[in-house]
């Protein structure tokens, strides 16, 4: 049987892109594995692997996440009981906090505790939103995470460098949960993880190499 990562469409952009970078992962790896985008909640209950892409305001995002017929029912039965492997991207990992300040206060899935809040660089001649390369950090516990010790172990020891485009940052109640950090005038939460939860704010996708890898570790990634 083919197993199946299920890249979610809720309307949130960026959605065909992520699909292709997973697709390419795939083929180069050689993996018997369906890449399906679909908004489909039975989809999502019977996929091997999930993808929560995310472009926009934070409160826009869950509207349309939860505008879904079925969808954040099958997110909960599928990732927080089943443990199926999720991946969050950009926005898609900022849903995870238990709510976003943007415009508003607004819940959000609540799997990872801690506000999506304003970044606030400590120098004033860095540009809001935060857009380009950046190089990422993995924390202690980051660095001891099953899925990126493929990453954290590479023997050039350099920092892997991904492409950021965002205004809002994760502030994470739990710092065992904050895997990676950037640096954008303070640190800027990169990566997240919780049991079989993982969350970039950053675009594998758009990232190259080193994204493609990242997203290689997810596709073979067993919690």
């Amino acid at each position: 049987m083919t197993d199946t990562v299920a890249i979610i469409d809720y309307g949130s952009g960026n959605l065909h892109s992520a699909a292709k970078a997973f697709e390419h992962v795939v083929k180069t790896s050689g993996l018997n594995v369906r890449v399906l985008i679909t908004d489909r909640a039975d989809d999502v209950l019977n996929a091997t692997r999930i993808v929560l892409p995310g472009q926009g305001a934070f409160g826009d995002c869950m509207d349309g996440l939860t505008g879904v017929d079925g969808m954040v029912d099958a997110l909960n039965e599928a990732v927080l009981k089943r443990a199926t492997p999720f991946f969050g991207i950009c926005v898609g990992m900022q849903l995870l906090a238990t709510r976003g300040l943007e415009h508003g206060d607004h819940a959000g899935l609540g799997w990872i505790d801690g506000d999506v809040v304003p970044l606030k660089p400590s120098d004033p001649s860095l540009k809001i939103p935060h857009m380009g390369w950046n190089d990422c950090t993995f924390t202690d516990i980051g660095q001891r995470h099953s899925m990126l010790q493929g990453i954290t172990k590479n023997a050039s020891n350099a920092a892997p460098n991904y492409y950021f485009v965002h205004s809002f940052v994760f502030d994470c109640k739990d710092q065992d949960t904050v895997l990676a950090q950037a640096d954008y005038g303070g640190a800027v939460t990169a990566i997240v993880g919780k049991a079989n939860i993982i969350g970039a704010q950053f675009h594998p996708e758009k990232s190259h190499k080193e994204g493609l890898r990242l997203i290689e570790e997810f596709m073979e990634w067993r919690p």
